[in-house]
């Protein structure tokens, strides 16, 4: 009876010390279970290392050019924009210009017809006529009143209708001008109804805006020339960046569609007074015309305003995550952390790193950052 009371006190005590035993183990799993991860640690083996091969190093002072970024459009100074229109209107009889197409000075460029050039070289002509009768007659009469055979009130009267005459002649030949009818050329032989319209400079055409046989009025534009060899780039600068800006100082443009194709040049004039939106112009000339570049146009330029001894890392060090920019530093042999960086300027393969005090006396990966950023997250996939 003892006996068997010993072996069920036993038993008991067995299954107490069971039950002990596994409530521990599910306390220290729970405890690991709950324990977060280091999610910006990542941990290379050999074999991942050999075919991952990291190369580190530390912040090193470069010498790094702060770089103002501001945009502008093309723009022509007002000499060098021509716009092209017929005194007298008329209608278009012939062009062959389409925008964009070159032209010399001197090159007959459109031809305009109007009956009223025919009625101006008419009345030219006949001005030229009567002056001519009024010069005989003053000089028939200046003759007879030195003879005294005739009044000065008659002879200044054939003067005044002489001097009428040719004010006259003059303006008329004035009108024929504006037309491009050269007056000395004109006689009853040659008289016509349709002028040549001219370029005035060498250049190309920006726009078109007839087509042969519309009536032109004096005050319409038929045609825009730009002559380019004063084509410049019109930047619009903040107030407070003014300072640091100066005549003769470089820039490089580009545009949206074509950002890798860069055109130099450097800045001719800076403005003195402020727009509305704060900004004041700048206005650049470029190193070389190319007739891509046209009036209007928008671009983004750069202009390097100061240079300076940054600390800098190489820029394949560099990573990005969700916006943000990380470089990685070695903890321990083959084990790497993840830390944010501030970036700064760039320049030559370096940028300036702006939050140092995080890097001191550290080594950081410069070569398959990106591989670390793979396995990192990678990782911490998996083990969700």
């Amino acid at each position: 009876m003892l006996k068997s009371i010993q072996n069920k006190y036993s038993l008991i005590l067995m299954f107490v010390f069971l039950f002990a035993v596994q409530c521990s183990k599910k306390e220290e799993t729970f405890v690991k279970s709950t324990t977060p991860k280091d999610e910006s640690i990542v941990t290379l083996t050999d074999a991942q290392l050999k075919n991952t091969p990291i190369e580190i190093t530390s912040l090193s002072v470069k010498n790094i050019s702060t770089v103002l970024k501001i945009n502008g459009k093309i723009d022509v100074p007002p000499q060098n924009l021509v716009s092209v229109s017929v005194p007298l209107g008329g209608y278009l009889k012939n062009t062959n210009l389409l925008p964009g197409m070159h032209v010399n000075k001197g090159q007959i460029i459109a031809v305009i017809e109007n009956p009223q050039f025919i009625q101006l070289q008419q009345d030219y002509l006949m001005a030229k006529s009567k002056l001519h009768f009024a010069e005989l007659d003053y000089n028939r009469q200046k003759k007879l009143n030195q003879s005294q055979a005739s009044s000065d009130k008659v002879m200044q009267q054939a003067q005044s209708e002489m001097n009428s005459q040719r004010i006259m002649m003059n303006t008329l030949a004035e009108q024929l001008q504006l037309v491009n009818i050269n007056p000395k050329n004109l006689n009853s032989g040659n008289i016509r109804k349709s002028v040549p319209v001219y370029s005035t400079i060498n250049g190309f055409v920006s726009k078109v805006n007839v087509n042969i046989g519309k009536f032109v009025n004096p005050s319409d534009v038929l045609f825009e020339l730009i002559n380019p060899n004063d084509i410049h780039l019109n930047l619009k600068v903040y107030e407070k960046d003014l300072e640091m800006l100066k005549i003769g100082q470089r820039f490089s443009a580009y545009t949206n569609t074509q950002p890798e194709k860069k055109y130099s040049g450097e800045i001719i004039l800076i403005s003195k007074d402020i727009n509305t939106d704060g900004t004041a112009d700048v206005h650049c000339h470029f190193e070389k015309y190319d007739q891509n570049l046209t009036p209007g146009m928008y671009m983004n330029a750069e202009i390097e305003t100061e240079t300076s001894f940054s600390n800098a890392l190489p820029e394949e060090s560099i990573v990005n995550f969700e916006g943000k920019d990380y470089v990685f530093v070695e903890e321990k042999k083959q084990t790497y952390r993840m830390i944010p960086v501030t970036l700064g300027e760039s320049e030559n393969g370096f940028i300036q790193i702006k939050n140092v005090e995080d890097f001191n006396n550290k080594k950081i990966v410069t070569k398959n950052a990106y591989t670390l950023l793979m396995k990192l997250k990678n990782t911490a996939s998996e083990e969700e």
